[in-house]
């Protein structure tokens, strides 16, 4: 099994200068210690105004930031929103590419569309068509990165015409696609479309089989790839609390789960946010004392021996990677790196010794699925040279306008000389 760390970029009130500042450098600091210690995946969301909850509206700026800092961590967004009321699917294909340039092919391609109404509302993007516009900007963005040039499209939610997307990614024909899956009806979707399932609902092991089967069943057998590549795998988020006396664990690990837990459930669930002005963390306080005692959720903050069990268990069920929590609340810096390096010293060389048997024995299995799953899909047609047409520059526009009306333009002897040479090389 792999491993991830996950970032929401938490941040409680009462807010002071330069708590922001400490949140981002420590998240940093973690990533870098996660890369030595030989942790697979860095994960960063996307969210917008979600207050307390997350403070990660740019994570292609984190992620960079991250590319020169480590040398083998994945580079995981989770996720980007693709809705292009959110983001333009063209500037989501030249983002993606770019930060797999400058990590050299590091980058995880995690999608999704929201249930959060301060975004949603935010930035305009309908609840009743979230999903299609996520469906056709998801596989137009993976258009767009492999193919030159890119068509065109005409669509419900964005449309644009035919252009060449640069820079192109490393990794070809893009990277790994994802989507984000809070429920099993999300993953069997994953599977139809052929990419990963970043499970964000906290399922014990018995569901995680029955998830896990579902997702394998359906990729085989009805998967039509919604991009260029198939990604066949499923992650999910974990708890994570790492100290070798239980109770200290939960001392320093288990509040600040519980905020996440809470924080995620008033944005999502039953909260009702006043921009600027609700304090999530005094309401988290007072709710606290009537809080349920730990539940199967709460797993991974334990011993080592405890966070083995709990890890094994998901990896009899089949998944794939295991991405953990940590960043949660108020928990401590150097908390959670002592938890990780515990982590990395104690636990995590068992899961590790046979992973790239387990991976090549999967994709071996997988390969005539696979093969039978993009003869069903229906490919965008690229352009032959002749139907691109070309976009005359609109200097030249501007003059040919100009001279067609009989207006004389002010004369520029570079750009006319340029002209002329390009017309001569070309027999004109």
């Amino acid at each position: 099994m792999k491993f991830g760390v996950f970032y929401e970029h938490q941040l409680p009130r009462p807010w002071t200068d330069g708590l922001e500042l400490r949140l981002f450098q420590d998240a940093l600091d973690q990533v870098e210690l996660a890369d030595r210690l030989g942790i697979d995946h860095v994960w960063e969301v996307e969210h917008h105004f979600l207050e307390e909850y997350s403070h990660s509206s740019a994570p292609e700026i984190f992620l960079a930031a991250c590319s020169q800092r480590t040398k083998q961590i994945r580079l995981g967004h989770g996720i980007v929103l693709m809705p292009p009321g959110y983001n333009h699917p063209a500037r989501v294909a030249e983002r993606i590419a770019t930060l797999d340039l400058v990590s050299n092919g590091r980058v995880e391609w995690g999608t999704g569309e929201s249930s959060a109404l301060l975004e949603l509302g935010g930035y305009g993007v309908a609840v009743e068509d979230k999903r299609n516009a996520w469906r056709e900007a998801v596989e137009q963005c993976a258009n767009m990165m492999a193919m030159d040039p890119y068509p065109g499209f005409a669509g419900e939610f964005f449309s644009m015409p035919t252009r060449n997307i640069v820079p192109k990614p490393v990794q070809k024909p893009h990277p790994p696609l994802w989507v984000a899956c809070s429920n099993r009806e999300t993953i069997k979707l994953a599977a139809r479309l052929g990419i990963g399932a970043l499970t964000f609902a906290f399922v014990d092991p018995v569901e995680a089989r029955q998830w896990v089967d579902d997702y394998y069943r359906i990729l085989k057998e009805e998967c039509v790839p919604i991009g260029h590549a198939v990604n066949a795998n499923i992650a999910m988020v974990s708890s994570f609390g790492l100290h070798r006396d239980e109770d200290e664990a939960r001392r320093r690990f288990q509040d600040g789960f519980r905020f996440f837990q809470f924080a995620l459930g008033w944005h999502y669930g039953f909260g009702a946010q006043v921009p600027g002005r609700t304090d999530i963390w005094a309401r988290f306080q007072a709710a606290l004392p009537n809080m349920p005692a730990a539940g199967p959720a709460e797993g991974g903050i334990s011993t080592p021996d405890g966070l083995r069990k709990h890890l094994k268990m998901f990896a009899d069920c089949g998944v794939d990677q295991v991405s953990f929590i940590q960043q949660g609340g108020r928990n401590q810096h150097d908390h959670i790196c002592e938890a990780l390096e515990l982590f990395a010293a104690d636990v995590m060389p068992e899961f590790k010794e046979r992973e790239a048997e387990r991976v090549k024995r999967k994709a071996d299995d997988l390969a005539p699925y696979i093969e039978a799953a993009f003869k069903r899909k229906a490919w965008m047609a690229p352009l032959t040279d002749d139907e691109i047409k070309p976009v005359v520059a609109l200097g030249r526009q501007i003059a040919e306008e100009a001279a067609r009306n009989g207006a004389a333009l002010p004369p520029n002897p570079q750009m006319a000389a340029w002209d002329k040479a390009v017309r001569k090389a070309q027999g004109g």
